[in-house]
């Protein structure tokens, strides 16, 4: 692990569109809070039935398996654009549109047990890929969906991301 890795992303990178997510995140181990994250939504999602994760709690539209869906959905994307401005990757990248991805995604035909299995798969290895950058790549900038994003940040974007659905997630279990 190197020392790149505790460093926070500059304030308001990326615009506020991304500097919401960062702001969700005030630790500065950003390892760490992937993994303890892991951990909260292992024990919050493991023991819900399938009724529960087909449920749409109102005024949410998306049930609980599309909201896993989609935090694995957006997880994928801000990794993929981390890995290309990592590996110094200058070509501008799109964004995308959730709502579509949902829309084209049949989440709620697949089992509880397997959207959250490839959550975890997904995560463990964003873990280690985060773990095993240097430095420099950590500093490494890149263009997406038109805002200038650094490696760094995006690590803190997939946290923030999952924090502030997890935390609706929360609630909407809570409540039955």
């Amino acid at each position: 692990m190197t020392t790149g890795l505790r460093t926070r992303p500059p304030a308001g990178e990326g615009g506020p569109d991304f500097a919401r997510y960062v702001d969700l995140v005030p630790e500065d181990d950003i390892v760490a809070v992937l993994e303890d994250q892991l951990a909260a939504f292992l024990a919050l999602l493991g023991g819900i039935s399938e009724v529960q994760a087909n449920t749409r709690h109102a005024p949410y539209t998306w049930s609980v398996k599309q909201v896993i869906g989609h935090i694995t959905d957006a997880e994928r994307i801000f990794a993929y654009r981390a890995l290309r401005f990592a590996r110094n990757d200058a070509t501008p990248l799109p964004g995308f549109d959730e709502n579509a991805y949902v829309r084209n995604a049949d989440f709620d035909a697949i089992g509880r047990t397997e959207l959250v299995a490839e959550f975890e798969a997904l995560r463990r290895s964003h873990i280690l890929f985060f773990q095993n950058l240097d430095a420099a790549a950590w500093t490494l900038t890149g263009v997406a969906n038109k805002c200038t994003l650094s490696v760094g940040t995006l690590a803190y974007v997939i946290a923030g991301h999952a924090r502030h659905h997890l935390t609706i997630l929360q609630k909407r279990l809570a409540k039955g």
